[in-house]
């Protein structure tokens, strides 16, 4: 059976890797983006130059309506749905929780619970053998930050993805007799665009040396541990947690 998957935030960083090495595996690949078209659109071009499938749809996943659009055309244009990954998320300047404002955290929160719940539940309506699906597999992004707190950065981010690893831990319990299995990679200080969201470029620079393997990582080394627990060798494998941390 043809594999589909459904990427969101795949216009850059960890998205955008694992959109191309699935469609090296010949995954059929919803590129998800909430604004940069032009960034999805190559990401789509370089996955179909190598003889893979791919289309790039736009939705923020913070708005319930765009995601329900997202599953619906994906699966018009390619097919039955039978793998999600959940990595879109949003990270905003490094502060403290005593400079925390509720509209701060809510956005936050918005996208990197609320949505990430909302695509598990479009995903599980698609892939579960009781509506009718095949099975599959979901793949959750969550961050090592889960586990520091982040302290003096982005509490309000590692929360979120507290959120998201209990998410991953409950469905896989619901989901398992539907033939679906999710699981969780948590990644460290990954060389991606998104420090800069934080308001700190080089950050995985500065941490480097405090890590055992004294580096960052790469985008296309969280996208293999993904395709990993996407495929049929992690079988008997669901509700569990890889770290991409460098030993973190």
């Amino acid at each position: 059976m043809k594999q589909v998957v459904v990427i969101t935030g795949a216009s850059r960083g960890i998205g955008a890797a694992t959109a191309k090495l699935l469609g090296s595996l010949d995954y059929s690949v919803c590129v998800n983006y909430r604004k940069n078209e032009q960034a999805a659109s190559a990401v789509v071009q370089e996955i179909k130059e190598l003889g893979g499938n791919a289309i790039a749809l736009q939705a923020d996943i913070s708005v319930e309506a765009d995601v329900v659009g997202l599953f619906e055309s994906a699966e018009s244009e390619l097919g039955p749905i039978t793998a999600l990954v959940n990595n879109a998320g949003v990270l905003f300047a490094q502060t403290t929780v005593a400079n925390l404002d509720a509209e701060r955290i809510n956005t936050l929160l918005q996208t990197n619970v609320t949505g990430t719940f909302i695509c598990c539940r479009e995903a599980v309506k698609r892939i579960a053998k009781s509506a009718g699906g095949s099975g599959g597999s979901i793949v959750n992004v969550s961050s090592v930050a889960s586990r520091t707190g982040s302290p003096f950065e982005y509490v309000d981010y590692a929360a979120s993805k507290g959120a998201v690893d209990t998410l991953t831990r409950g469905l896989s319990v619901e989901v398992a007799q539907e033939g679906i299995r999710v699981n969780c990679v948590r990644p460290g200080a990954i060389d991606t665009e998104m420090h800069a969201d934080g308001g700190e470029p080089d950050r995985v620079q500065r941490v480097a040396e405090k890590l055992p393997l004294k580096r960052g990582g790469k985008p296309t080394e969280v996208a293999n541990a993904v395709a990993w627990l996407l495929s049929d060798e992690t079988s008997y494998c669901t509700g569990s947690f890889i770290d991409l941390s460098g030993g973190l």
